[in-house]
């Protein structure tokens, strides 16, 4: 049977669109992997809900337990991203954590970095906390916090954190909202040993909303968050002898993302300058010698309290255990007074 030109190009363009490719960020250009592919259940016995193509997965929190999982292997440096949307409605003393972490090799001298979600009464948004802890430095946390110019209940978002030797940056789809650069000065405060990815929804009604004025209403109860377009994009490290993996290490120290272009940082001041609401670097109560990697600017000091909360309220915005071992939330409750 002799084909149209039509008809040929037509099917070329239905076995090309039934063909199995791998799947990208839109931006970032890195691969994104399956569950099955990178990550395993951490805790939370049937609270873990898988799709039936396996590219996503839900996580629950009821009165029973929460729920989280882990990625299979540990990585030293790169870029650890997923789509994620939180739970609606009243959803005070919720956390929904998406972090790195080596806590449960290194007890008492782990490295994190986090993305914390912080649940609010209905009718009042989300609020996200980054922290970068090093060499077990929990006492020196290293909290920024912010709103956000979206619901981001409504619609999955993306949320990334870029490690480095040299920096670290959470971007927010896309857009980078925090950048720490590594300092001589910093020392082991600067995370640097393996870490594995891990995505959690726990309790934190002692101090996530309001400074646990606001418990969790398990009214509203199962409360569910939403992972997809999972990345785990670096240096793979056998989990024995923490050595690299043969073939599989993807340097991410020379990516277009690992670099704040000019236009890159001007877009991260304007997000700081407009829902940035809480910085470590201002609260002198804190650290009267701000740490070492703070760039203290007077413009933007002059906009925060001394406890390092926005002065004003809120800033301009467009919408009218991390489960079973969390160590650090009494730094947490340090900056819930917002």
């Amino acid at each position: 049977m002799e084909l149209s030109n039509s008809s040929f190009f037509f099917l070329l363009f239905l076995l090309l669109l039934l063909s199995p490719i791998p799947s990208f960020t839109r931006a970032f250009d890195v691969p994104t992997l399956s569950f099955n592919e990178g990550y395993t259940h951490l805790f939370g016995d049937g609270n873990l809900v898988r799709s039936s193509d396996g590219k996503s997965v839900r996580l629950l929190l009821d009165r029973y337990t929460g729920s989280g999982f882990i990625s299979s292997g540990l990585y030293n440096h790169g870029l650890f991203s997923a789509s994620i949307k939180l739970p609606s409605n009243y959803t005070a003393g919720i956390v929904v954590a998406f972090y790195t972490s080596n806590g449960d090799v290194f007890e008492k001298t782990h490295d994190e970095l986090d993305f914390e979600f912080l649940g609010n009464i209905e009718g009042k948004e989300w609020k996200v906390q980054t922290n970068v802890y090093g060499n077990g430095s929990v006492s020196r946390g290293r909290e920024e916090r912010y709103l956000l110019g979206f619901d981001p209940s409504k619609e999955f978002h993306r949320y990334s954190i870029l490690w480095t030797a040299k920096n670290i940056i959470f971007y927010i789809d896309e857009v980078p909202i925090r950048e720490v650069v590594r300092s001589g000065a910093m020392g082991g405060d600067y995370p640097s040993k393996p870490m594995s990815l891990y995505a959690t929804i726990w309790d934190g009604s002692t101090w996530a909303t309001s400074g646990g004025r606001y418990k969790v209403d398990y009214s509203y109860a199962p409360f569910v968050s939403e992972f997809t377009d999972l990345v785990l994009h670096g240096c793979s490290v056998d989990p024995i002898q923490q050595t690299p993996s043969t073939g599989k290490c993807h340097d991410v120290s020379t990516a277009n993302y690992a670099t704040l272009t000019p236009e890159r940082r001007l877009t991260m001041n304007n997000f700081r300058h407009n829902y940035m609401i809480y910085s470590y670097c201002y609260d002198i109560l804190r650290y009267p010698v701000p740490p070492p990697e703070c760039v203290v600017f007077p413009s933007e000091k002059r906009r925060f309290r001394d406890s390092g909360h926005l002065k004003f309220g809120r800033h301009r915005h467009h919408h009218h255990s991390k489960g079973h071992s969390r160590t650090t939330s009494s730094n947490n409750q340090a900056v819930t007074g917002m």
